[in-house]
C-alpha cells in the first residue's frame, strides 16, 4: 500500500540516481530514430541556480522527456561556460582573502588558481540542475575552455580573420577603470543617479563677445571636445555651422556642425562632441569627419599627453597633445570639478540644473564605464548578420512568439562591429602574434605564427603572443557545432546539427542567439536551431523584477526542499504562457503540491478499491456512460497536452492536465463511480475498475514529463519493478474515443451539481440543509438523465429531491439558466430572504466602492507615468477582479428575484 503521505524528500533523489546510473538520458547516435536536439545554453561555472534557470531548465526539460518518449532520438546536450570575467573575479576575490593579488602570482600562475577552483566549486549549478530533475545526457557535459572547444575557438578566429571579417582596430568600447578591461554591452548595468546639468559659454572665433552654449552632464570630457553639433532646423544657430568655437581650458578650435542628433527642445539646444569619450559623439565625429582626442588612461586619469587621431582606419595619422596645465594624473571626477571651477572663474559657467539621469556602471565592477578609445579585436558583424536576417525572414529560423524577430531585425539590422577581446587573463587567449614594425600574425599554433613571420622577414624573428583573451559570448557562440565535435567531421555533428529548438530568455537575443545565428550559418552552411522559443521573466507575486536588494528573490530550491521538485516544476510550467510574464507567489507552489497531494491520495483510492489496467484492456470497449465519458474526456485532455507541448503552449499542456486529472478524475468520476464500486453489479464494478486503473495510469504517463518525480513513484509502486515510466511510449489517444452522447449526458449531470452548490454558497443555505429542486422548461433529454442520475445528483447536490416541474416558480425561490431549461430552488424556510437580499446588496456596495478607487488611481495622469508598469497592470487586475465579483453578486439578487 502506498505511505500515507507522498514525501519528494525519500523519493527525488533516489530515483535520479537510478536515472543516471542506468543511462536513461542518453542520446544513440546510431538510432535509426528521427533526432531530436535541444542545445542546453550553458550556464555560467560561477553560477547558483535563480528562478529564471528553474524556468528555463523545467521547459527544456519536459520538451526533451516528452520528444524521448515520442520516438526521438533526443540529446539535451549540457555544458557551462567559463564566465571569463566573472570568474576571474570569483578567484581575484577567494586570492584577496589571503593577501594575494594574481599580478603577483602572474598569468600561468593565476590560471592554475582559476582551475583548481573550477575543479573544486565549478560543477555546483550542475549539481543544482540534477536536483530540479534535469535529463540531459550528462556523460557529454562540454565547458566552453575544455580541449576540443577551445580547438574550434582558434579555428574560427584564425578563418575569421583570413577572410577579412575579424581585424583589429582602435574604437570605443564600453571600458571599466576597475576591472581594466573593455565589457560587452550585456554587462552594462544603466543606474539613475542625481547629478547635474551643467551649462558652460565657448567663445564664437572670430565674433568678439559672442558665446555658444553648450550644456553636459561630463564637463570632465570637455578637455577631448573636437566639435559642437547643433540640428540643422534650428534656426538659432543656423549661421554658425561651419563656423568654429573655442574649448576655454584647452584653448582648441572646435567646429560647429549641423547634425540631427542635437536635440532643440534639450538643454540648449548645442552638444559639445567628444568623439573618444562617447558612444553617440563618435558617429557624429565619424559623420562629420571630426578629430578623435583620447584623454584617459585605463585608470580614468588625465593623461599628461593626449592621444589625437585625425582620419580613420589604417591612414588614420596620429599625433599627441599635452594637457592643460595642472590636469595631468587626475582622476577623471577630480578633473569634473577643476574644469567647472575653471570655467565658473573665467565667467563661463553659465548655469547648473540639477537633473536625475541614466549613468553606465559595469555589472561586475561596480563603477561607472568609461566610453574609451583603445586597440581591440572586431568582427565584421554587419557583414555576418545578413544570412542570419534572411535566414528568419524566409522562414528556415522561426522565434516563438512570434514578436521576438522584431528585436532580432532591430538589432542585426543596426549591429556594429563586435568588439572580441578583453583585458583579462582566465579565457582564449587570442591566436595573434606580434613581430617587428608592428607586423601580426594570426595563426592556429605558435609554430605557425613562426613560420609566416619568417616567410614576411626571411629570417627568424621575436614574436610576442597578444595578452587579451576572447570575449566570453564568441565561444558561446559556437556552442551549437563545437559541443558536437566540430571542427572534426563528427557522427554526432552530423545527427544532431542544427537542433530543433532553442529556449532561452529575451535578454540575450542580441549576445547569444544573433551570434549563434550568425556563426552557425556561416560554419555549418545551416542555421543553428529551427525554433527560438522565448521565455518570459519570472517576477514575485506583485510583478517585481526579482533583485536582493529588494529582497524579493525566491530561490527554487529552498522551494523544492519545501514542497517538492514536482510542484515547483508545474507551477513554472502552468504560469509560462507565451509573452507574459510569471508573477510567482509561494502559495502557488504550495496549491500545486497540494495537486501532487490529491494525485497521490487518488491513487491509494484506486489501490484500495483494486483498480488496475488489466492486460490487453481496450479503452474503445468500455459500455456504462460514465465510463465512455472519462475515457472521451482523458482522450480530448491527452491531445490537448500533446499538441500544447509542441506548439510551446505549456501553461496550456499543464491547464488541460491539470484541469482533467484533479477536476474530471479526482472530484466527479471517483465521486461517480463511488455507488458502482459499492454495488452488486460484478460486470460494471470490473470494468469501472479497469477503467479507473487505466485512466489513472494514463494521467501518470502525460504529467511525467513535466513531474518526473511523482509520476515515477506511483507507477512503479502500481506496476512493480519494471521499464522505467520516463521510457514508456507517450499515450496516443484516437478521436474515436472521444462520445458525443456520454459527454452531453455526464456533462449534464455535473452542471446541474455544481450549479446547485454555487446557488448553497452564494445564498448561504446551511450545509445540512436538504433543498428540493425543480427543472423547469425541461427538454425530452431530462428524464432520462434524472431516472439515471437522481440518486447521484441529490447526494453530490444534498437534495432532498429533484424532478421536472411545470407551472411557475415557488416565491423565494432562487433560478439560475442551465441550458435551456432553469433550475429552481425554494428557499423559503432555509434562508431569511430578506436578511440575504441586504447582505448581498452590502457586498456589492463594497466592490462598487473598490472599482472606483481603482478608476480614479488609473485615471490619474501622475500615477499611470510615474508609476512602475507591473504596478499600474497590478491595479487593472485587482478592478478586474472586483468586476468579477461584483457581477456574481448581482446574479445572486437576481435569483432571489
Amino acid at each position: 500500500m502506498l505511505d500515507k503521505a507522498y514525501r519528494p524528500d525519500l523519493v527525488e533523489q533516489k530515483l535520479y540516481a537510478e536515472w543516471v546510473r542506468d543511462g536513461l538520458f542518453a542520446a544513440d547516435p546510431g538510432s535509426s530514430a528521427k533526432p531530436y536536439t535541444i542545445m542546453m545554453p550553458p550556464p555560467n561555472v560561477t553560477g547558483s541556480l535563480h528562478m529564471g534557470h528553474a524556468l528555463t531548465f523545467t521547459l527544456q526539460d519536459t520538451l526533451i522527456r516528452y520528444f524521448r518518449r515520442t520516438g526521438r532520438d533526443a540529446l539535451w546536450q549540457p555544458g557551462t561556460d567559463h564566465a571569463g570575467i566573472a570568474t576571474q573575479m570569483v578567484v581575484e576575490r577567494m586570492l584577496a582573502k589571503d593577501g594575494v593579488d594574481r599580478r603577483d602570482l602572474g598569468r600561468d600562475a593565476f590560471i592554475e588558481k582559476v582551475w583548481e577552483w573550477k575543479a573544486q566549486s565549478g560543477g555546483t549549478i550542475i549539481n543544482q540542475l540534477h536536483r530540479l530533475g534535469s535529463s540531459a545526457d550528462w556523460p557529454r557535459e562540454r565547458f566552453t575552455l575544455d580541449e576540443g572547444l577551445s580547438a574550434a575557438v582558434v579555428k574560427v578566429f584564425v578563418q575569421l580573420h583570413k577572410e577579412g571579417l575579424l581585424y583589429r582596430d582602435k574604437r570605443l568600447v564600453n571600458w571599466d577603470p576597475k576591472l581594466q578591461t573593455a565589457i560587452s554591452d550585456l554587462e552594462v548595468e544603466q543606474k539613475e543617479v542625481k547629478g547635474n546639468l551643467w551649462y558652460f559659454r565657448y567663445p564664437v572665433e572670430g565674433e568678439e563677445g559672442r558665446f555658444i552654449t553648450v550644456a553636459t552632464t561630463r564637463p570632465e570630457t570637455m578637455l577631448g571636445d573636437t566639435g559642437i553639433a547643433v540640428n540643422p532646423s534650428d534656426e538659432r544657430y543656423a549661421d554658425l555651422v561651419g563656423k568654429f568655437a573655442i574649448q576655454p581650458v584647452t584653448g582648441r578650435r572646435v567646429r560647429i556642425v549641423a547634425d540631427d542628433y542635437a536635440d532643440p527642445e534639450h538643454g540648449s539646444g548645442a552638444v559639445k562632441i567628444t568623439p573618444a569619450h562617447d558612444f553617440n559623439d563618435f558617429e557624429v565625429g565619424r559623420r562629420a569627419g571630426l578629430t578623435l582626442i583620447n584623454i584617459f588612461d585605463p585608470d580614468a586619469r588625465i593623461l599628461a599627453e593626449f592621444e589625437v587621431i585625425e582620419g580613420q582606419g589604417i591612414d588614420a595619422k596620429r599625433s599627441g597633445e599635452a594637457a592643460p596645465e595642472g590636469y595631468a594624473g587626475l582622476d577623471r571626477f577630480v578633473a569634473r570639478e577643476k574644469i567647472v571651477a575653471d570655467m565658473e572663474a573665467r565667467g563661463l559657467l553659465e548655469k547648473i540644473e540639477p537633473i536625475t539621469h541614466s549613468v553606465p556602471y559595469g555589472d561586475r565592477g561596480g563603477v561607472p564605464l568609461e566610453p574609451l578609445l583603445t586597440d581591440q579585436w572586431y568582427v565584421d558583424a554587419k557583414t555576418l548578420a545578413q544570412p542570419a536576417l534572411a535566414a528568419v525572414r524566409e522562414g528556415k529560423t522561426r522565434f516563438v512568439p512570434k514578436q521576438w524577430e522584431n528585436t532580432y531585425f532591430d538589432w542585426l539590422e543596426n549591429i556594429q562591429p563586435w568588439c572580441v577581446s578583453r583585458q583579462l587573463w582566465w579565457g582564449h587567449r587570442i591566436p595573434a602574434w606580434y613581430g617587428p614594425e608592428g607586423k601580426i600574425f594570426v595563426e592556429e599554433t605558435e609554430e605557425a605564427a613562426q613560420a609566416a613571420a619568417r616567410a614576411h622577414f626571411g629570417k627568424d624573428v621575436d614574436l610576442v603572443r597578444d595578452g587579451d583573451v576572447l570575449d566570453t559570448w564568441f565561444s558561446s557562440a559556437l556552442w551549437p557545432f563545437s559541443t558536437l565535435g566540430w571542427p572534426e567531421k563528427t557522427p554526432e555533428l552530423n545527427r544532431y546539427y542544427p537542433g530543433d529548438v532553442l529556449v532561452t530568455g529575451f535578454d540575450i537575443i542580441f549576445f547569444w542567439v544573433a551570434r549563434m545565428m550568425m556563426f552557425g550559418i556561416h560554419f555549418m552552411g545551416d542555421v543553428p536551431f529551427r525554433d527560438i522559443y522565448i521565455h518570459a521573466l519570472v517576477r514575485d507575486e506583485h510583478g517585481q523584477k526579482m533583485s536582493k536588494s529588494k529582497g524579493n528573490v525566491i530561490d527554487p530550491l529552498e522551494l523544492s526542499d519545501r514542497y517538492g521538485v514536482d510542484a515547483l516544476r508545474f507551477t513554472l510550467m502552468a504560469m509560462a504562457a507565451q509573452g507574459r510574464d510569471i508573477k510567482l507567489a509561494e502559495s502557488r507552489v504550495e496549491g500545486y503540491r497540494n495537486f501532487c497531494t490529491k494525485l497521490w491520495n487518488a491513487s491509494r483510492y484506486c489501490e484500495m478499491n483494486e483498480a488496475v489496467t488489466p492486460d490487453g484492456f481496450d479503452p474503445a470497449s468500455v459500455k456504462l456512460t460514465v465510463n465512455r465519458w472519462i475515457i472521451g474526456t482523458l482522450a480530448r485532455a491527452g491531445r490537448a497536452a500533446s499538441s500544447a507541448i509542441e506548439e510551446y503552449r505549456f501553461n496550456d499542456a499543464a491547464g488541460a492536465l491539470y484541469g482533467f486529472a484533479w477536476k474530471d478524475f479526482c472530484d466527479w468520476y471517483l465521486e461517480f463511480t463511488k455507488p458502482i464500486l459499492n454495488g452488486e453489479d460484478e460486470a460494471a464494478k470490473a470494468e469501472t475498475r479497469a477503467t479507473t486503473g487505466f485512466v489513472l495510469d494514463q494521467i501518470l504517463s502525460l504529467l511525467n514529463p513535466m513531474m518526473p518525480f511523482i509520476t515515477e513513484e506511483i507507477t512503479r509502486h502500481r506496476k512493480g519493478e519494471g521499464p522505467a515510466l520516463m521510457t514508456a511510449a507517450w499515450p496516443v489517444f484516437d478521436a474515436a474515443l472521444e462520445d458525443a452522447a456520454a459527454d452531453a449526458e455526464m456533462g449534464w449531470v455535473v452542471d446541474v451539481i455544481s450549479t446547485i452548490r454555487a446557488v448553497r454558497s452564494e445564498m448561504n443555505v446551511p450545509p445540512g440543509a436538504e433543498l428540493q429542486a425543480l427543472i423547469k422548461d425541461a427538454g425530452p433529454e431530462v428524464p432520462a438523465r434524472l431516472e439515471a442520475h437522481s440518486a447521484l445528483i441529490r447526494k453530490m447536490a444534498r437534495l432532498g429531491s429533484i424532478e421536472v416541474m411545470a407551472g411557475d416558480a415557488p416565491r423565494g425561490s432562487a433560478q439560475c439558466i442551465l441550458g435551456n431549461a432553469t433550475i429552481v430552488l425554494p428557499l423559503e424556510g432555509h434562508i431569511d430572504i430578506a436578511a440575504e437580499r441586504t447582505r448581498l446588496a452590502k457586498e456589492m456596495a463594497k466592490e462598487e466602492q473598490g472599482i472606483v478607487a481603482i478608476e480614479r488611481k488609473l485615471a490619474n495622469p501622475s500615477f499611470v507615468e510615474k508609476a512602475p508598469p507591473e504596478v499600474v497592470e497590478t491595479q487593472h487586475e485587482r478592478k478586474a477582479e472586483h468586476q468579477a465579483r461584483l457581477e456574481k453578486l448581482k446574479e445572486a439578487l437576481a435569483r432571489l428575484g
